[in-house]
């Protein structure tokens, strides 16, 4: 009798993935459905947001500030990277150029600010 009750047990619980991942919109089958370029950019924003959470362990305002900025930046220049990569529009294409350009001078004060 236990044999059988496991059976059915395990079948009960396989059931909602095997339903989710028919959905569309299912974060399993998300991935499948997105271009390289939205997939570049999700590993991006989320590298960004989980290195920003981690700046809040900070305990002084300034510097927690300060590094979730930091890190925000290198998110941005993350995605304007793929812009370049994967965008065709010359005037998405020179904005990308520009963030970077930006992005990373104000990465640059920032890292200062946080050695003194």
């Amino acid at each position: 009798m236990k044999k059988p009750q496991l059976i059915l047990t395990l079948l009960l619980l396989a059931m909602p993935a095997a339903v989710m991942a028919q959905h569309p919109n299912s974060p399993m089958t998300h991935d499948m459905n997105m271009s390289a370029a939205a997939k570049e950019n999700m590993a991006a924003m989320q590298k960004m947001h989980s290195d920003m959470m981690n700046a809040m362990k900070e305990s002084d305002a300034d510097k927690m500030f300060a590094r979730s900025m930091l890190e925000h930046h290198k998110g941005a220049i993350a995605m304007a990277e793929t812009e370049l990569k994967y965008g065709k529009d010359p005037e998405m294409k020179k904005m990308a150029q520009d963030i970077i350009k930006a992005q990373k001078a104000e990465i640059e004060h920032l890292e200062t600010w946080l050695t003194k």
